[in-house]
């Protein structure tokens, strides 16, 4: 909040998914998804995805009475990088499911390798192979 204006007492903000750079275009596809309350100069948005490459933004600012205008709306690049944990890779206390990562402190891993052993499917004795490796 700026301190030299104690009017203003909160933000909106209001975001939409686009499919363009640059400026947003007359009409858009998206509605307004809108935030208020905010009380800070600085919001990150939870639970946001990455199915879009760019986002459209605008806020305005609001006292008790009245809120002004929106700001020009801007447009950012969202990019992202997305990645997966290989169960059969990683480390041996990390089980690995579909969407989910979980720390096994018992090493259920190392357990499974020494029953692969055990069956002959397992891997080589070297010690570049072990499973505490």
């Amino acid at each position: 909040m700026p301190e030299e204006d104690t009017k203003i007492d909160h933000y909106v903000l209001e975001y939409r998914r686009t499919n363009f750079e640059g400026p947003p275009r007359a009409k858009e596809d998206q509605p307004w998804m809108v935030v208020e309350g905010i009380r800070s100069t600085e919001y990150t948005l939870p639970r946001m995805k990455f199915d879009m490459k760019y986002m459209n933004f605008r806020v305005r600012a609001c006292n008790k009475a009245v809120a002004g205008e929106f700001s020009e709306p801007v447009t950012l690049e969202t990019r992202a990088f997305t990645f997966r944990l290989d169960a059969s890779t990683c480390h041996q206390n990390l089980r690995v499911e579909e969407l989910s990562v979980e720390w096994d402190a018992t090493g259920g891993k190392l357990q499974d390798v020494k029953a692969r052993e055990k069956d002959g499917k397992g891997r080589t004795a070297s010690p570049a192979n072990s499973p505490a490796r």
